[in-house]
């Protein structure tokens, strides 16, 4: 008698409204973000203002990210997702307007407050934890990398997009245009509705239930101190490299390639250098989403911050020209938010996915505090020593402490462990 092979259910599909919903909506605000380190000298110089001064507000808008990504993340699991994501955009536009009236450094600083809130509300806790949950368990990981590299998207068109403003409009006009943009980014939001809950035993469980069991997990602890250097290398990058470029790297040619493509600057180099680093992590999210699937997160994480701890320190090591600033930029944009799926798919399959908002929230204050340091360290040390090389040992160093951290997490689910 002949066997009939049993029929296979479909195959559950990648591009889902609510990751096409969650990309645009990533991108439009990590674009916007991956552009303040090009406001930098335009508005130092109208002010007179020392490099701190701005650096502060950056560093500041980066801490309030991190405090507002475990509160939206429990404002989503408690009011919805579409809720808190308008509550997270209203929040940026808001600080973006007063953003462009502002003429003091201290007003600066504080309304960063309301645009780091705003990028926590349509940024990676919240957008990652919607689109893990409306993933299929086949397809989470790539997905996640998907709304990651979107962010990476934003940044190789924020960057570039700004600098091409400034050449026609003062830096308050373009903040007033980015408001704009981020509110027609919610035309999308129709396709971001809740996806389908998970498995009804996870219901049963509280937050505070959850949050218990998560800080009494030294694996939890263990990612969270991990996290810290990805926020301090990615933020000083985003925020400093363009004028690290523009003072540091040496002349281009006239008749080199890169004035064949219009780059005949340094400050150009700059922006265009943030950009490249987000072009390469396109492939490089992706790359680790599809890796995070097949191999150990936690070994892979590892690898990844070793590998950082290299480029960085062969790049300030080697002279400073267009030509390693291009390199160094496909390098590290290849590694650059390539720990971002591993970290949120690490927390997701130990931890569940409940309650994964709130708990990679918790986990991404730690790189938010590391990204507060960064910016505000950068700045500082800057007006003390004149250039930026000890702030970027520091980043080497504690880039080498998180690749050595995640060696001995838990990889394994937190409700199949012993007792």
């Amino acid at each position: 008698m002949t066997a009939h092979a049993m029929p296979q259910p479909p195959r559950a599909p990648l591009m889902t409204p609510v990751l096409i919903g969650g990309c645009v909506i990533i991108l439009t605000s990590f674009a916007i973000r991956a552009s303040f380190g090009v406001f930098q000298i335009p508005i130092a110089e109208e002010f007179g203002w020392l490099r701190a001064e701005f650096s502060l507000a950056i560093a500041i808008q980066n801490l309030a990210w991190g405090i507002g990504q475990p509160i939206f993340g429990a404002l989503a699991e408690r009011f919805g997702d579409r809720r808190a994501i308008v509550l997270g955009a209203l929040i940026y536009v808001l600080g973006l307007v007063l953003s462009a009236f502002a003429v003091t450094p201290g007003a600066h600083q504080m309304l960063e407050i309301l645009v780091g809130f705003g990028i926590a509300g349509t940024g990676f806790g919240l957008i990652l934890a919607v689109v893990g949950r409306a993933a299929s368990d086949e397809n989470r990981s790539l997905a996640l990398g998907v709304a990651t590299a979107a962010g990476s998207a934003g940044q190789v068109v924020g960057p570039p997009l700004a600098e091409i403003l400034l050449g026609f409009h003062s830096w308050q006009t373009v903040f007033i245009l980015f408001a704009g943009a981020v509110l027609l980014s919610l035309m999308v939001l129709p396709m971001m509705r809740a996806p389908t809950p998970a498995h009804a035993g996870a219901h049963e469980q509280s937050m505070g239930t959850a949050l218990t069991q998560a800080f009494r997990d030294p694996s939890f602890t263990l990612i969270f101190l991990g996290f810290f250097s990805c926020g301090y290398q990615l933020a000083f990058i985003t925020a400093h490299f363009p004028a690290m470029v523009t003072e540091m790297c040496g002349p281009i040619a006239p008749d080199g390639m890169l004035a064949g493509f219009g780059i005949t600057t340094t400050s150009a180099l700059g922006a265009v250098a943030i950009s490249l680093i987000g072009l390469a992590n396109i492939a490089g999210t992706l790359a680790a989403a599809w890796a995070g699937k097949r191999y150990s997160k936690k070994k892979l994480l590892a690898s990844i911050y070793m590998a950082r701890t290299v480029v960085a320190a062969a790049f300030i090591l080697a002279p400073i020209t267009p030509g390693s600033v291009l390199l160094f930029s496909l390098l590290m944009g290849a590694l650059w938010l390539a720990t971002v799926p591993l970290t949120s798919g690490l927390i997701a399959h130990i931890y569940g996915l409940r309650y994964m908002g709130t708990l990679f929230g918790l986990v991404f204050f730690s790189h938010q505090l590391g990204s507060f340091l960064g910016v505000w360290l950068g700045g500082r040390l800057y007006d003390l020593h004149g250039d930026y090389t000890l702030v970027w040992w520091v980043g080497v160093g504690v880039g080498l402490f998180s690749a050595l951290v995640h060696l001995p997490v838990q990889e394994r689910a937190l409700n199949l462990r012993p007792a």
